[in-house]
C-alpha cells in the first residue's frame, strides 16, 4: 500500500497482518502482549503498526476477547511516594505489555478510614486488581471473586493471592539494631497508629519490631516516646517537636518510614539540635531525598515490588511475562549507613 493510500483511509489490522506477512490472530496475539508469538515475529508486527498508523480499537478489542487491557491498581492514598513509585513502575511494566492501569484512590477525609471497593468501579472496567498495602474486606474479596478477576497484593497479604512485600519486622529490626550497635539507649519511635488504620499492617509490625529490640537489649521502652504520626513529613516533623524540646529527651529517633524521618530531622534542626551530634535519626524506604539529605535509612526497592507484582498478574492473565510465575516474593532490604546517625554525644 502507497503511502497516500495510507493518508486516505486508516488502516486495518488485516492491513498490518498483509504488510507483516502474518496472519491477523497473529498481528492481534502481538499487539495486545499474548505468547504464542516469537520476539522476532512480534517486533515485524509492531514496526510494521507503527509504518501504518494504526490503533487498534479499544472497544472492538474488549468486545472480541472480553478483555479490556486495563488493570485496577487500589491504593490506601496516593499522596506518599512509596504508592507513587509503586504506581508508576506498575504503569510502566503493563504497558511494554499492552496493558495499562486504572487507579482507584481510596482515601478518605479521615486517615483511618477509607472507601469500599465497588463493583461500579470493576465490572467491565478491569482485567484484574493489584492492591497497594490493602488489607481487603470480606465483602471486596467476595466481589473480586464473582467477577473473575485475578487479585496481587504488594505489601499487605491477600489471603490465598499472590504476594510481593519486604519483611518490615526485619527492617525495623536492621534500623534500630544499628542504633543500640553505636551505643544508643534512649530511642524514641515515631509512626504508631490507631488500631483502627485501614493499613494498620505494616505499621503494627514495624512497631512490634523495635519493641521486640529493645526489650532483647534491656533498654527501657518510654511510652510518651512512642509517637504517633499519620506518616508524612509535616506529622512527623509536628508530633516530635515538643518531645525534642524538652530536657529530658532521646538521644536517637527510629522512624517508620523515610518520609517521617524528613520530618524529625526537620524539628530537631528547627530547635537548633545537631545532626547527629545531637541526635541520630534513621527511617525505612531509602526515599528519592534521603540520599541528598544524608538519612541513614533501610533500604527497600519499591520500584521492584511494582514490576514483579504487575509481571505475576499479566501471567495470570495469560501473558507471558519474565519473573510472572511466583506466588510469593519476599524482596530484600539492606541497611545503608549515611550522615545522619552516630554515638550519642559524638
Amino acid at each position: 500500500m502507497s503511502a497516500p493510500d495510507r493518508r486516505r483511509r486508516m488502516s486495518t489490522i488485516t492491513d498490518v497482518a498483509r504488510e507483516a506477512g502474518v496472519s491477523v490472530a497473529t498481528v492481534s496475539r502481538a499487539l495486545r502482549g499474548l505468547d504464542r508469538v516469537s520476539p522476532r515475529t512480534r517486533e515485524r508486527v509492531f514496526k510494521v503498526a507503527t509504518e501504518l498508523d494504526y490503533v487498534a480499537s479499544p472497544t472492538a478489542t474488549s468486545l472480541a476477547s472480553g478483555r479490556t487491557q486495563v488493570v485496577g491498581v487500589v491504593a490506601p492514598f496516593l499522596t506518599r511516594w512509596f504508592f507513587a513509585t509503586l504506581v508508576s513502575a506498575i504503569e510502566k511494566t503493563l504497558r511494554r505489555h499492552g496493558h495499562h492501569v486504572l487507579l482507584f484512590d481510596l482515601e478518605d477525609e479521615a486517615y483511618d478510614r477509607r472507601l469500599p471497593l465497588s463493583q461500579n468501579m470493576l465490572w467491565k472496567r478491569v482485567d484484574g486488581v493489584i492492591t497497594l498495602n490493602l488489607p481487603m474486606t470480606d465483602e471486596e474479596l467476595e466481589l473480586v471473586d464473582r467477577l473473575g478477576l485475578p487479585l496481587v497484593a504488594i505489601g499487605t497479604p491477600v489471603a490465598d493471592r499472590p504476594n510481593v512485600r519486604i519483611d518490615d519486622a526485619h527492617a525495623m529490626r536492621l534500623a534500630t539494631e544499628h542504633l543500640v550497635s553505636l551505643g544508643h539507649e534512649r530511642i524514641a519511635y515515631v509512626g504508631a497508629v490507631p488500631s483502627n488504620v485501614a493499613h494498620i499492617q505494616t505499621p503494627q509490625a514495624r512497631l512490634d519490631a523495635f519493641r521486640d529490640v529493645m526489650r532483647s537489649h534491656g533498654l527501657a521502652e518510654h511510652k510518651q516516646w512512642i509517637l504517633g504520626s499519620d506518616w508524612t513529613a509535616d506529622s512527623a516533623a509536628h508530633d516530635t517537636r515538643t518531645l525534642l524540646a524538652a530536657p529530658d529527651r532521646p538521644t536517637a529517633v527510629a522512624a517508620a518510614s523515610d518520609e517521617m524521618a524528613i520530618g524529625v530531622m526537620a524539628a530537631a534542626r528547627a530547635l537548633g539540635l545537631r545532626i547527629p551530634e545531637d541526635l541520630s535519626v534513621i527511617g525505612i524506604d531509602d526515599h528519592a531525598l534521603s540520599n541528598v539529605l544524608g538519612l541513614t535509612t533501610v533500604r527497600q526497592d519499591v520500584a521492584a515490588q511494582g514490576r514483579q507484582a504487575a509481571e505475576i498478574l499479566l501471567q495470570a492473565l495469560g501473558v507471558d511475562a519474565p519473573g510472572g510465575t511466583a506466588t510469593e516474593v519476599v524482596v530484600d532490604t539492606e541497611l545503608v549507613v549515611r550522615r545522619s546517625t552516630a554515638p550519642p554525644g559524638s
